[in-house]
């Protein structure tokens, strides 16, 4: 046996949890051409030779991540199947009932990923140029704001709907079937408004159809939390998960490869096109993120009446 693989094979896996060797599922929430899919897809090739095996993605979408989910919340906890999955993980435990596994429970944290600003944008004959001129206009007219998202529960739903709660302005929300649409309806003016990704609106900015207003992250400017509403965080993010009852020394394992390959400085051009903001500090810290990110979607939900009917 070769040195290297006799060093390997004596790394503290756990058991028979993970020999490197074999394959691993890397499972994707969402369909293929998403910042979800394409992260997936980056890393995949460096984490499968750090572990010394083939990480293969496969895309399983449907139910706002709830099938990719579900498919691995169920999948033996032996470090072989993972999923990268989003936001979603922290509304859809708040609207889906009957999944057949439990969100909170079905899962070993691994490590947060990235981290993904959305971006509230007007059109640029709306006449606005900064989000207290248009929350002026809005508080003038009086009237609730047609405002366009990807989809109830959304990131870009939740996000506009506690502006305009911090605000105290309403809104009339209208889910729109992905980000292209949502960006068409704006266009025709069916909304006036919205956020949604840096990557969808970056062409739309850069050919001056668009007005950029504020991001729902800290640390880009201008931010939402800058213009008068601080403490304002309302990103979406991507995270890695394993099947509840993965053995800890595996976990390790895989958060440190998944650590290196999101680092690597050669993706970081691509990340940066993508919107995606690296962060990947293992599993105690994701498990914290995740626990925080329940309780203040839940609260905002239950706030705002949001429901998967209506």
């Amino acid at each position: 046996m070769r040195a290297g693989r006799r060093a390997l094979l004596a790394l503290p896996l756990a058991g028979p949890a993970l020999a490197q060797e074999r394959p691993i599922r890397l499972v994707i929430a969402f369909p293929p051409g998403g910042s979800t899919d394409i992260l997936g897809r980056l890393i995949a090739p460096r984490m499968g030779e750090i572990l010394a095996t083939v990480v293969t993605p496969e895309n399983r979408s449907g139910a706002s991540g709830a099938v990719g989910a579900g498919l691995v919340a169920q999948a033996a906890p032996d470090g072989t199947t993972l999923l990268l999955d989003s936001g979603g993980q922290a509304v859809n435990p708040h609207l889906m009932r009957g999944l057949g596994f439990d969100y909170t429970t079905g899962f070993a944290p691994v490590t947060l990923l990235a981290t993904l600003p959305l971006v509230l944008v007007v059109r640029a004959d709306a006449g606005v140029a900064s989000l207290g001129a248009l929350l002026a206009r809005l508080r003038a007219e009086g009237r609730p704001v047609a405002y366009g998202s990807v989809g109830i529960g959304a990131r870009t739903h939740l996000a506009m709907a506690a502006l305009l709660r911090r605000a105290g302005l309403a809104g009339e929300h209208i889910p729109y079937r992905g980000g292209a649409d949502q960006i068409a309806g704006l266009l025709r003016g069916d909304v006036a408004l919205g956020f949604t990704s840096v990557a969808l609106a970056a062409p739309l900015l850069r050919e001056g159809r668009l007005v950029a207003l504020g991001y729902s992250l800290p640390g880009r400017a201008p931010s939402i939390a800058e213009q008068g509403f601080p403490g304002f965080s309302m990103g979406d993010w991507l995270a890695l998960l394993a099947p509840a009852g993965t053995p800890p020394a595996t976990i390790a394992r895989l958060a440190d490869a998944a650590r290196e390959a999101v680092m690597q400085p050669a993706l970081r051009p691509r990340l940066a096109e993508l919107g995606l903001e690296p962060a990947a500090e293992g599993p105690e810290p994701l498990a914290r993120f995740l626990a925080a990110e329940r309780a203040a979607m839940g609260a905002l939900i239950a706030a705002e009446g949001i429901r998967l009917d209506g």
